[in-house]
């Protein structure tokens, strides 16, 4: 699996965090409730959520369409860039969030490309 620990400090310019939530804290280092269950992954030009997600090992079956890119709710094809921070919660988890905002599949004009 290629994910960094808080204490590997090689690339940190390339990755993403990842915060996992509910029963896919297991996929973190430290799966406490009561602590962080962040997870730190190298990406580069033109990976994708899902493909952040397969990296990490976690199912996508168990990750329903809970996800979050910098606050954004998101589809797993928007892309991501280094520097990105991810919230990921299980399909288990359901938010009211979807009947609210719009979810987000590619990256708009206006943002920054990688």
């Amino acid at each position: 699996m290629l994910v960094l620990n808080e204490l590997d400090n090689k690339a940190t310019e390339s990755v993403i965090e990842v915060h996992l939530y509910g029963k896919l804290r297991r996929f973190a280092e430290d799966p406490d409730p009561k602590s962080d269950s962040i997870v730190r992954v190298p990406v580069t030009k033109g990976d994708t959520i899902g493909q952040v997600l397969a990296r990490i090992g976690i199912p996508l079956e168990e990750v329903g369409s809970n996800v979050f890119l910098n606050g954004e709710y998101s589809g797993l094809s928007r892309p991501v860039k280094p520097g990105d921070r991810l919230g990921v919660f299980p399909d288990d988890m359901q938010l009211l969030y979807k009947w609210y905002f719009r979810k987000r599949e590619e990256r708009d004009e206006s943002e920054d490309p990688c």
